[in-house]
């Protein structure tokens, strides 16, 4: 038996009333849902009428049982195309973060996700012998703004609204990403993360509103109303709302060492207190679906955990929407795999996310159901609850309005509710009265993040980890450099961009913009808090800056509080604007003051997370034992409570090098913990990149087999291999191969290689870049669970390659297999 299964079990047979039992604070609004004699009268929020019961009746016993399989199974639109609906009745599709529409670019303008909606939705409503016409459900992760459309409105992550502590505000967000959502042609945001972060390592931070579970409770039923209206709303898509996903259920910012997808262990009172805080106002306010978890609890995976889905929260807390589960989430069920799972709908869940293993599950589910391995009375429990949500929903109601109309995406009103959203955001952690700036300066305004939609909106931003994003892929948005020149320049002022902090004429002040790169799960999980280490560009640019004279002010681009001691000694005023979305404009708001230096605005923002004191400070909650942050839980100055802050200590308390898993080489350097090994035969050599400022290696193999190698760590790519993650290799060939190349990696039980003969072979003199899918390793044979050294090439001499730029990236529509 499973550690925790007894638990669970118990849990069970006791009707579930202790796991939840904890819930002490009232949702903000109706009556409370932290009583659990309230949770089954206050948890329906509208969804059941007899009216829409006695509907879904006679749709029962009208459906056959590949059609109730079908409502079950959920498809992404990068693995089945329209037709293919006529022969699998499936109930729902999606578009995950990197699926395009059918016009096949992921970054595409509200027509072509209207087109691709109305396509599949022709198939499944067309006239046809044995065609029940029922409406599919197409969902998709518009988790801050429907941020993946060209054009829409994009809020701030989450971890910045927290900061705000404002549920009024985040109602109206809902409001906004609901009718951008809807206008797109799309009935269902996930959303919103109800997580409750406590390691701040992992990459999947920035989703949660807070580390504390008030904050959290406070948001849930917000948003939700946002997205759906409040309960009792009719005919919502045709209004311009949509169904809401609370997620993921349950304990997901729990994980040890803060690992995604990981195991949580904690007791029933941490796991009630803490990770189920947004549940129930979630379900109070009415929303229609509920997300499962990656994440296990004390051992067992929440996808098959009947305990938590089924009494839980269809029991105790009484809620009558649908529980769909994460990308092929159910496969990591032990004893299951993508395309065979009847444990997974035993346990609870209604609708499997089965995005590219569709045909195959439904396959399986339907012959479990004929033989009687899945009950009758579970799958039609689950497709009531399917179709209860499609009712209220409005999708029986072809009538759409709102979709396709325009005006909508990004407009005026949209932008202004989302500048506000940014402006009271952040959060002040620095100001040696430099702040606020006169609008009569001249202003320096620096750093990488200066002028960078691409880092200010970060990841689930037009592609699933957010990178690659230009500016012009942003019609109508603002970045924070145009925002201080427009705001400087209406003052009498100016603004100069310049990246590297460099200057012919002395500025009166400096604003150096800088921060994380855009990452979402998995590639977001790191060992150590400390920013950028091993690589201070922002650092040098801000000694530079401070070394001429010039005042400087900090802007930090980030998904979590990170240690940055350095840096906020190096600056003068120091600013935590987090991931402020496509309204830069909202920084200068409030950095910006009249020509004579008076605020326009002044700072509300206060921390949401608490800020460490060195990098090793992963788990740093209020409440927790030996609680000793660098600024707590609250904290924010303002202009009209300044603050001083000393010298802060320079010492990480932690091995940097501990913190790259995915940087191998860059830029000319072999980052830490990685070194640049080969064999005696190779030479080496030091070129120029593809880029001026960036260096490269020419490696020279003479006649006759050689290896090189980066190595010098210990890494488990199984996950990123799961994921659809790359290995992103940029090199010019300088002489072709003329025999065989392979490329692998080593350690573990490593036995199998790729053949990239085909890579390095052919046209000589320009640089390009190759993505080559983790997959594609493991599938060579390559063992991916200890890997020493993620990037080898084995070479039958003569070969000149010259190497730039190798770190796993995510951008599976441009990646390949080799040789396939």
């Amino acid at each position: 038996m499973r550690l925790g299964t007894r638990l669970l079990l118990a849990t069970t047979m006791l009707g579930a009333a202790s796991v939840l039992a904890a819930q002490e604070t009232p949702a903000p609004t109706g009556p409370t849902v932290a009583d659990p004699a309230n949770w089954p009268a206050a948890a329906s929020a509208g969804l059941v009428d007899p009216e829409t019961e006695k509907f879904i009746d006679g749709l029962l016993a009208k459906m056959t049982l590949e059609q109730k399989i079908g409502q079950m199974i959920q498809a992404d639109i990068a693995y089945i195309k329209p037709e293919d609906l006529r022969t699998y009745p499936l109930g729902s599709i999606l578009a995950g973060g990197n699926s395009p529409p059918l016009s096949g670019d992921d970054r595409s303008s509200q027509k072509e996700w209207v087109d691709t909606a109305r396509a599949f939705r022709a198939v499944a409503m067309e006239d046809r012998p044995g065609n029940l016409k029922i409406p599919l459900i197409f969902g998709i992760d518009a988790v801050h703004g429907n941020a993946n459309v060209v054009g829409a409105t994009v809020f701030p992550h989450n971890v910045g609204l927290g900061a705000m502590r404002d549920p009024a505000l985040i109602r109206r967000i809902g409001e906004v990403t609901a009718v951008e959502t809807a206008a797109s042609g799309i009935d269902w945001a996930f959303g919103p993360t109800v997580t409750v972060p406590q390691n701040d390592r992992w990459g999947r931070a920035y989703e949660g509103y807070s580390e504390d579970p008030e904050v959290v409770r406070s948001y849930a039923g917000a948003m939700v109303e946002g997205l759906q209206g409040v309960p009792g709303t009719t005919g919502r898509i045709q209004k311009g709302f949509v169904a809401a996903s609370a997620k993921h259920f349950l304990g997901d910012g729990g994980t040890t060492d803060g690992i995604d997808q990981g195991d949580t262990r904690v007791d029933e009172a941490t796991l009630a207190r803490v990770h189920a805080a947004g549940y129930p106002p979630a379900i109070n306010a009415g929303t229609m679906t509920v997300m499962a978890s990656y994440n296990s609890w004390n051992g067992a995976k929440m996808h098959g955990n009947q305990s938590l889905l089924t009494g839980v929260l269809k029991g105790r807390m009484g809620f009558q929407g649908f529980v769909v589960g994460d990308w092929n989430g159910h496969g990591q069920i032990p004893g299951c795999t993508a395309t065979d799972c009847p444990q997974t709908f035993i346990a609870g869940l209604d609708m499997a996310m089965a995005p590219d293993s569709w045909k195959g599950l439904f396959d399986s589910t339907l012959r479990q159901a004929k033989d009687g391995t899945i009950p009758m009375a579970r799958i039609d429990d689950a497709v009531r609850r399917i179709l209860r949500v499609k009712v209220k929903l409005g999708l029986f109601d072809p009538a759409r309005p709102i979709e396709g109309k325009a005006g909508v995406m990004g407009a005026p009103e949209h932008r202004a509710v989302a500048r506000e959203a940014v402006a009271k955001s952040l959060v002040l952690l620095k100001n040696n009265g430099v702040l606020p700036l006169k609008a009569s300066a001249n202003v320096l305004v620096a750093g990488p993040g200066a002028d960078s939609m691409g880092m200010q909106t970060g990841g689930w931003t037009l592609s699933w980890q957010g990178d690659g994003n230009a500016n012009s892929l942003f019609p109508g948005g603002t970045t924070i450099f145009a925002g201080i020149a427009d705001a400087v320049k209406a003052g009498g002022g100016s603004a100069t961009l310049s990246e590297d902090g460099s200057f012919k004429k002395k500025p009166d002040v400096a604003i150096v913009v800088f921060g994380e790169q855009p990452y979402a799960e998995m590639r977001g999980d790191i060992r150590t808090l400390e920013f950028q280490p091993g690589d201070k560009q922002a650092l040098a640019t801000l000694k530079k800056l401070k070394a001429a004279g010039i005042p400087t002010v900090s802007v930090f681009l980030s998904g979590r509080p990170l240690w940055v001691n350095p840096e906020l000694n190096a600056s003068d005023a120091f600013v935590a604007a987090w991931l402020p979305g496509s309204e830069g404009a909202g920084v200068a708001d409030v950095l910006v003051g009249d020509a004579a230096g008076k605020p326009r605005r002044d700072f509300t923002g206060t921390l949401s997370f608490s800020w460490p004191k060195a990098a090793s400070q992963f788990v740093l909650n209020r409440g927790d034992a030996g609680y000793d942050p660098l600024f707590p839980f609250g904290y924010g100055l303002s202009y009209a409570r300044p603050g001083a802050v000393g010298a802060l200590s320079e010492e990480a308390g932690i091995d940097a090098s501990a913190a790259n898993v995915s940087t191998y080489f860059a830029r000319g350097i072999t980052p830490a913990p990685w070194s640049f090994a080969t064999d005696s035969k190779v030479t080496r050599k030091v070129v120029e990149g593809p880029a001026q400022q960036e260096g490269a290696v020419q490696l020279t193999w003479p006649a006759g087999p050689a290896t090189v190698r980066i190595g010098g760590g210990e890494l488990d790519l199984t996950r990123e291999a799961n994921g659809d993650l790359s290995l992103q290799i940029s090199y010019k060939l300088d002489r072709a191969a003329t025999g065989p190349v392979k490329l692998l990696m080593e350690g573990g039980a490593n036995t199998g290689a790729i053949d990239a003969t085909g890579l390095f072979s052919g046209a000589t003199g320009q640089w390009k870049t190759v993505k080559i899918f983790l997959k594609c390793y493991r599938d060579a044979g390559v063992d991916l669970s200890k890997v020493a050294a993620p990037f080898v090439i084995q070479a039958a001499g003569p070969l000149q390659l010259s190497i730039a730029d190798v770190r796993i990236v995510s951008d599976p529509n441009a990646s390949v297999c080799p040789g396939k």
